[in-house]
């Protein structure tokens, strides 16, 4: 005899699916989390357009200005895998904080700044805000959401915003500078922090440490120095030349710390960076590219500065909209390259990219001080 089985279906409450949603408190702490590090992403250009007022006020000479920007890349990028590990040591929440609150004085102090040691000293400070925010605020979102379509969504979010950061940060320097004041690039990093100081402390929630894991303080202090010792390096080259003493000097001993930075991590027992993950091809050819398309990105974008305001005469209004052009290359860039990669490899995509880089590049060796030159001959 036959039986039809009407017991209900099995129930899957055991395996819960994670939800594509944000509550209403994630969706607050991830605006306060995007917002701090849309406006540490606006921080690495919305000083460029205003370079020409500042070296007019400040007093700097035109060959000094760049380190306006480096002081502040440097920073940032040599102390962020430092402050990753002490993020995991002692709270990613509250060196967020602590990182929130360098910012809003290091900003304050560069809106006031009445002479150039002043403004680079904000800068720097700015650098190691930036350096101690990025990794604990990428922290704070990973934790903040299992694995699944809301992290994935959430990090998204992230490295959208921080892609459109540099093109905020041209239009909206060149804006402030035009209308009001490069003091307001400044000013607004202020008021962003104080914002982020009173609701975060509120939202942002971060699950118990588990073991605390050992500082790489020899590595930290080996590769910031091999980065400041490359930079100084480049800088002679460009006042004196590439056959000068002083240029290969500090980029010798860039490479010898390289080096020894290197050797350290292949000892200690938790390393900033693992130097087997180094030696994969695909992440190889990533770090390189990366180093040569930002290298010629950055430069590029000083020297468009200058050009597009002292040579042509344009003003810092008009200079920050043709610099947000460049901004909007790279956001496509970023919704082009996963599709490229899906379809071919990554060493394709990184090969097409640097050639895309070149050929729109290439023009610019026909400028001149008018504006012919678009259309070279």
């Amino acid at each position: 005899m036959s039986h039809t089985d009407t017991s209900p279906p099995p129930s899957t409450a055991s395996t819960p699916v994670p939800a594509e949603r944000f509550t209403a408190a994630q969706k607050i702490a991830m605006a306060v989390l995007l917002t701090a590090n849309f406006t540490l992403a606006v921080d690495f250009s919305i000083l460029n357009v205003a370079l020409p007022h500042i070296g007019t006020e400040l007093g700097f000479a035109t060959s000094a200005l760049q380190w306006i920007v480096t002081s502040f890349a440097l920073c940032a990028a040599g102390f962020t895998l430092f402050f990753g590990r002490v993020a995991d040591l002692f709270g990613r929440k509250r060196l967020f904080m602590i990182g929130i609150v360098l910012l809003g004085v290091s900003s304050l102090a560069g809106g006031l700044a009445t002479e150039p040691v002043l403004l680079l000293a904000a800068r720097v400070g700015q650098g190691i805000a930036t350096a101690m925010v990025t990794p604990a605020a990428l922290s704070l979102m990973t934790t903040m959401f299992p694995e699944g379509p809301a992290r994935s969504r959430a990090l998204g979010l992230n490295g959208a915003l921080m892609a459109a950061g540099f093109t905020a940060g041209a239009v909206l320097g060149g804006l402030l500078t035009g209308a009001v004041s490069w003091r307001w690039a400044f000013f607004i990093n202020v008021v962003v922090a104080l914002a982020v100081i009173l609701i975060a402390p509120f939202v942002l929630r971060e699950p118990a440490r588990g073991p605390r894991p050992k500082l790489d303080v020899p590595g930290a202090v080996t590769i910031t120095l091999a980065l400041v010792a490359l930079v100084f390096g480049i800088d002679t080259a460009g006042h004196n030349g590439w056959t000068h003493p002083g240029t290969w000097g500090p980029i010798l001993g860039a490479l010898i710390l390289f080096a020894v930075f290197l050797k350290i991590e292949g000892r200690v027992t938790e390393p900033l960076v693992a130097p087997g993950l180094l030696k994969r091809s695909n992440i190889g050819w990533g770090n390189t590219a990366g180093l040569l398309a930002f290298g010629t990105f950055t430069s590029l974008v000083f020297l468009l500065t200058l050009y597009l305001q002292q040579i042509l005469g344009y003003s810092a209004i008009t200079a920050g909209l043709i610099l947000g052009v460049l901004g909007i290359g790279t956001v496509i860039g970023g919704l082009v390259a996963p599709k490229i990669i899906g379809r071919t490899s990554a060493k394709t995509a990184i090969i097409a990219g640097l050639v895309v880089q070149a050929a729109a590049t290439a023009p610019l060796a026909f400028a001149g001080d008018t504006r012919a030159w678009l259309v070279p001959v």
